[in-house]
């Protein structure tokens, strides 16, 4: 009967050529939540508009991409298209758009968290939706949606793994490497595993340190 065992000398052997890797799952991850960021504010604004096609709009982009997985769309983004995207370039697009569609719900709620007299006081006073929003609004918005956008870059740094299906050489992409000419994937896939760990370790204690930030700012 075959027992699998963890092969520890291979593991830390390994360790240097899984984290050259790591510039690739960090560049991507890091990339993605920017633009990720960017267009979950814009879907979140739009949804401000009381313009029914934009409403439309703004409903279906997020119900298509929280509904869909993140594969499909890579593999769409990457062997589906009549122009050949990078490879690197195809998996940014691709978690920038999934994780807008939760960043931008994320956004909506937090707004909805605001007081409704910040917005009064705001038109009181002269201001404009645009102005008002920029200013004033989405400031306390994104202090409310610290935690919940930690989740979605933890999801984000995880979910880049997904890009080794496309060549990308990251961490996940070198332990499958190593994993096939070891033929030891076991011991592979737990060191693996162990670096998302401690990189998401990494994303919580950034988490709190804003929300303490923050904390001594607004209180």
């Amino acid at each position: 009967m075959f027992i699998p065992t963890i092969d520890l000398r291979l593991m830390v052997e390994s360790i240097p050529f899984l984290l050259s890797g790591l510039g690739y799952t960090l560049g991507i991850s890091l990339a993605a939540f920017f633009f990720g960021n960017l267009l979950g504010i814009i879907m979140t604004v739009l949804g401000f508009v009381p313009w029914l096609p934009v409403k439309i709009f703004v409903r279906f982009y997020l119900s298509f991409l929280r509904g869909t997985p993140a594969l499909v769309l890579l593999f769409l983004l990457y062997f589906g298209l009549p122009i050949q995207l990078n490879a690197v370039v195809a998996a940014i697009i691709c978690f920038s758009l999934t994780s807008s569609a939760f960043i931008g719900e994320i956004y909506r709620g937090s707004i909805a968290g605001v007081d409704a007299g910040q917005w009064d006081a705001a038109y009181a006073l002269g201001n404009r939706f645009f102005p008002t929003m920029r200013s004033i609004i989405l400031p306390q918005a994104i202090r409310i949606s610290i935690p919940a956008l930690s989740n979605v870059a933890m999801d984000l740094l995880k979910g880049t793994s997904l890009a080794a299906m496309i060549t990308v050489p990251d961490i996940f992409q070198k332990a499958k490497i190593i994993g096939g000419r070891t033929f030891d994937y076991l011991s592979m896939y737990i060191l693996v595993a162990l670096i998302y760990w401690l990189l998401c370790i990494g994303i919580g204690h950034i988490q709190h340190r804003l929300e303490k930030s923050f904390q001594k700012k607004y209180v």
